[in-house]
């Protein structure tokens, strides 16, 4: 009788073991697994790179006030925002190319090493915008007139350069990046004795081009007939595609 059961059991789980397995024909899948997965044809990679000239420049600045009280701070800030505000409309940037980051207002926090204590030493306003600037050519006279604007409250920490419409450079890079798959699936269907067919599958992935660049200007002192030298230089746009070709024979 026992053994009668044991045979039971075996027999089960040489079924359980058919059902997961399957006896019909497609695809079958354990759990995220599937076993019939495997890809076809002649996969490959292009790559394509255009050098290109930035024509967009961004600059993150503000204003940082300290003082006694979160009212005087503030005032201080608000005071200096407001003139470097005025600077960048009168040197040309659009309102609309201003667009505030960040903006709190801290306590200062002294530590006292005698009584191992925190002090309150006052607040701190900060306020930071981010500025594109679409002439790129005054990108050194803007800083400049920023900075007398600001005074001793200026704070500019980063600059980046884009451009404002890659397309073009895409275009040619995906152009240059298809040519380069191509050559390397016919390479390899030479290599393999096969005849290449046409792409089953085709997708692409872009580096926008962005290239940040750090800056640090704080307490600046106007100098006349001075203006800052700040270099955009060049940048390089990366595509790349993956693609998928048929074999005939």
């Amino acid at each position: 009788m026992k053994r009668n059961w044991l045979v039971a059991v075996a027999l089960a789980s040489v079924l359980a073991v058919v059902g997961v397995c399957g006896c019909t024909a497609g695809p079958t899948t354990i759990g995220t697994v599937d076993f019939n997965s495997q890809q076809e044809g002649i996969w490959v990679s292009g790559e394509g790179k255009v050098t290109v000239t930035p024509d967009i420049a961004s600059l993150w600045l503000g204003i940082e006030a300290k003082a006694d009280t979160v009212a005087e701070a503030q005032s201080q800030a608000t005071e200096a925002m407001n003139s470097v505000m005025a600077a960048l409309v009168d040197s040309g940037v659009d309102e609309k190319d201003i667009q505030t980051q960040y903006f709190s207002i801290y306590p200062v926090i002294s530590w006292d090493k005698d009584t191992g204590e925190e002090t309150a030493a006052g607040y701190e306003v900060t306020n930071m915008v981010t500025v594109k600037i679409r002439e790129i050519d005054n990108i050194g006279a803007i800083i400049d007139a920023v900075a007398v604007a600001g005074g001793d409250y200026t704070r500019i920490s980063n600059i980046s350069f884009s451009v404002d419409d890659p397309t073009p450079y895409y275009d040619e890079a995906r152009q240059e990046a298809m040519a380069d798959a191509r050559d390397k699936a016919e390479q390899l269907a030479e290599l393999a004795g096969v005849t290449l067919g046409e792409p089953t599958y085709i997708s692409e992935w872009a580096s926008y081009p962005v290239d940040y660049r750090e800056m640090a200007m704080t307490a600046p002192v106007p100098v006349e007939d001075y203006t800052t030298s700040i270099s955009p230089g060049e940048m390089e746009l990366t595509l790349t595609v993956q693609l998928a070709y048929a074999i005939l024979d």
